[in-house]
């Protein structure tokens, strides 16, 4: 009975623990987002209406706390980028409406974004996510490929050149805005998508035949993987 009882204690510290660390995740976005990248651990601290050591209970250093922060990103990123390729439509208003999608989540919260996708002395907060990103949509190219009898072992490398992309043309319109969000994402999504649609012609497969008027938008199985 005493495990029991000490199991059941250890389950709901482990959910607070879970929320508060939440609960700090939001508040470091809004302190980056008001003070810029270089919001401190007190900034952040004072934000969330705690002393430095009390967030520091929760992570060990400012280092672990950018990394919660880009994880957090990350999955905002790919919530939004999935939602807009898994609708139901030719294939290159897909890629177009996901570069969209990615551009206007990072635009939401830019100092955050900025301060995730530029190098740190302490590592890549966003490395982690990053790679989630690139699993998920490996897995989706992958399923694309093997719906179109292609070869899906191109599936993983394609979709770390398309993070890759993706964070270097964020970072640089986030620093610059040289370009309109409009503009910016219109270029990108061409880019992508020839990208993708000659590597793949190259192996014989023909993205297009994926649009809904050719008769294989078979989008559940994607939609399925893409859940898990």
């Amino acid at each position: 009975m005493a495990n029991v009882k000490s199991d059941g204690r250890t389950t709901r510290w482990d959910d607070h623990r879970a929320t508060r660390r939440a609960e700090f995740v939001q508040a470091a976005v809004r302190a980056i987002d008001a003070l810029g990248p270089d919001a401190s651990v007190a900034d952040i601290a004072a934000e969330a209406g705690v002393s430095k050591p009390v967030l520091y209970r929760y992570f060990s250093d400012k280092a672990e706390l950018h990394a919660a922060v880009g994880a957090w990103g990350s999955e905002l990123v790919l919530d939004r980028v999935l939602a807009a390729l898994l609708e139901p439509a030719p294939a290159r208003e897909r890629i177009t409406a996901g570069v969209e999608a990615y551009l206007s989540t990072i635009a939401e919260h830019p100092q955050a974004f900025l301060l995730l996708t530029r190098q740190h002395a302490g590592g890549d907060p966003l490395a982690a996510g990053k790679e989630l990103i690139a699993s998920k949509l490996s897995r989706l190219l992958g399923d694309v490929l093997r719906l179109l009898g292609g070869d899906t072992g191109a599936a993983e490398p394609w979709a770390q050149a398309v993070v890759g992309l993706g964070s270097s043309v964020g970072q640089w319109w986030l620093e610059r805005r040289t370009l309109s969000r409009a503009a910016a994402a219109g270029y990108l999504a061409e880019f992508v998508w020839h990208a993708l649609a000659g590597a793949a012609a190259e192996h014989g497969v023909d993205l297009s035949a994926l649009d809904p008027d050719a008769g294989m938008a078979t989008v559940h199985p994607l939609r399925q993987d893409a859940d898990e």
